[in-house]
């Protein structure tokens, strides 16, 4: 007990010196956990919303850009595709077809342009107001309205793709009506509308209205980009005159989501796409993140096997300054030797600080570990949208 006591009192004076090696030590100890937590929140995230997504079409090349983008709605951008994939799809009778527009951002989130039945397919509900039902409405996923402190009621403006735009289609002004339950998956991190209001955001649609300065929208609660000069607002007004040139097939989407009708129907309807000269192609999102997590996974042993090499590294580093601390305290032991304390004593004391240190950076890293976990459904699903 005189021993600890000993201890404490040590580490109480040279405050400094225990509380960086307090940290280090619980970094070395969590981050092999942490690392782990997150790999297998992600796989487990990863593989769920990948199960639950049956099929997915989009433009041939990358399949894993676009299931990336497709599932999860991150920045990976295949080519798109045009809305007769999804009217052949319909016409097959083979499943329902649910497009996604996802070509547009406002304030770092991903704007998703689709049909009501996403949200019947996702199981998505409402935790305030109500579903998008004209151009210019949007819902919010939890995560997104909680970041940007907005509700129904409020608004956000698109994001300009290109601040010099020629073509004259201003940003759009996106009234929220609603905001979704949390899910922990990337619904959370996206804004929900009508495909046809993307498709105003690309300038394919547009109404006769005046467009409005951002000046006289500041007594609203809209939020927007510092360097946007104008936008467009869809209002009770004006939306009567909103219009779409060219026949609505030709219009684009970024990828459809397919629910086929059976086991059989799914089969067809992949037969169908085989063709490598076919521009679309159908992919099953379950095999594609099967071959992307074992990569992963592969990479993790090696990032495993160097934090293991680093871990060692800072350990010695740690035995090397409690090594160099006791050096620095010979006469001190010197004057402990002389009193009568035995080697036994000496040892003692250096034992019982090394105990506290330990016993102060695995509560730390505790702590850390159960951070993480606690917050690593939200951690993983802004990973996943990155």
């Amino acid at each position: 007990m005189n021993a600890f006591h000993l201890a404490f009192a040590h580490l109480r004076w040279t405050w400094g010196r225990s509380l960086v090696l307090i940290l280090v030590g619980a970094l070395i100890l969590a981050v092999p956990l942490v690392s782990q937590t997150l790999l297998r929140g992600s796989e487990e995230a990863l593989t769920r919303r990948a199960e639950a997504t049956p099929l997915v079409m989009g433009s041939r090349g990358s399949q894993l850009d676009l299931v990336m983008n497709a599932v999860y709605f991150s920045k990976d951008r295949a080519e798109p595709i045009t809305m007769a994939a999804n009217e052949a799809v319909w016409n097959s009778d083979l499943g329902l077809p649910i497009p996604l527009h996802t070509a547009f951002e406002t304030n770092g989130a991903r704007i998703v342009g689709t049909s009501l039945d996403y949200f019947d397919f996702r199981e998505l509900d409402m935790a305030e107001g109500r579903m998008f039902a004209v151009l210019g409405e949007a819902v919010m996923g939890a995560a997104v309205a909680e970041r940007l402190g907005l509700e129904p009621g409020d608004a956000v403006v698109t994001s300009p793709q290109n601040l010099f735009d020629l073509d004259g289609v201003y940003p759009l002004e996106l009234g929220i009506v609603g905001v979704l339950a949390p899910t922990g998956t990337p619904d959370d991190e996206a804004v929900f509308a009508d495909v046809k209001t993307t498709w105003v955001i690309a300038g394919i649609g547009h109404g006769h209205e005046d467009v409005i300065t951002a000046e006289e929208a500041e007594a609203g609660n809209v939020t927007a980009n510092a360097a946007l000069a104008e936008y467009n607002r869809i209002t009770e007004d004006n939306i009567d005159s909103f219009h779409f040139h060219g026949a609505p097939e030709t219009f684009p989407i970024s990828a459809l989501i397919v629910d086929p009708y059976d086991e059989r129907s799914g089969t067809i309807l992949r037969g169908r796409y085989l063709d490598a000269s076919n521009p679309l192609q159908v992919v099953l999102p379950e095999e594609i993140v099967a071959g992307l997590v074992d990569r992963i996974f592969r990479i993790a042993t090696l990032l495993d096997a160097v934090t293991l090499i680093i871990g060692v590294a800072a350990g010695g580093a740690i035995a090397l300054a409690l090594f160099l601390s006791w050096r620095l305290r010979a006469p001190e032991m010197a004057t402990a030797w002389r009193l009568g304390a035995g080697r036994g004593t000496i040892l003692a004391l250096a034992g019982a600080e090394v105990v506290v240190l330990l016993a102060a950076s695995l509560c730390l890293a505790a702590l850390i570990v159960l951070g993480v976990q606690s917050s690593g459904e939200t951690i993983v699903s802004w990973l996943l949208a990155l």
